[in-house]
């Protein structure tokens, strides 16, 4: 009598990429974001629940104190936060988003935002999102998501 090998578990057929639908779906999201592209943000990164933006503060950005408006910060930061929770390939719109400004930005600051989930279950997600100027963070935003049903890519 011969005794069979336990080889263990069979290992499941690998699926999409998710770094691959990560990027995908930045793709299509950008084709359609004049809002982003128009302020002059660039995407920098983008992974699974993941995306790292940044904006220059031009003069059209700053308010009476002479620093950065804090509705384009808020901006830049939504921003991020909408790549990172559309990422997964599901679309995702914003339920909820609050930020603290910690301190100002300046004219000429590049304004890094860098977005990362922090959960997500079923349609909802939670992601927090740093801004930061050479490193030194200006804000903290955190965003709740809802997925709208459809994907970016199939």
């Amino acid at each position: 009598m011969t005794e069979e090998l336990d080889e263990g578990p069979e290992l499941e057929a690998e699926g999409p990429d998710p770094d691959a639908i990560a990027r995908a779906s930045a793709d299509a999201m950008w084709a359609n974001d004049p809002a982003s592209a128009g302020l002059g943000m660039q995407l920098l990164d983008i992974g699974p629940g993941y995306a790292l933006m940044a904006m220059e503060v031009t003069a059209a950005m700053t308010n009476g104190h002479d620093t950065a408006h804090g509705g384009f910060i808020f901006t830049l930061a939504d921003s991020a936060f909408a790549f990172a929770c559309n990422s997964h390939g599901d679309r995702a719109v914003a339920q909820h988003c609050a930020i603290t400004f910690i301190r100002p930005g300046r004219r000429g600051d590049r304004l890094v935002a860098s977005a990362h989930e922090v959960s997500r279950t079923g349609r909802s997600g939670i992601y927090d999102v740093q801004v930061s100027v050479g490193g030194e963070v200006i804000a903290e935003f955190r965003g709740h998501s809802r997925t709208i049903g459809g994907r970016w890519v199939e």
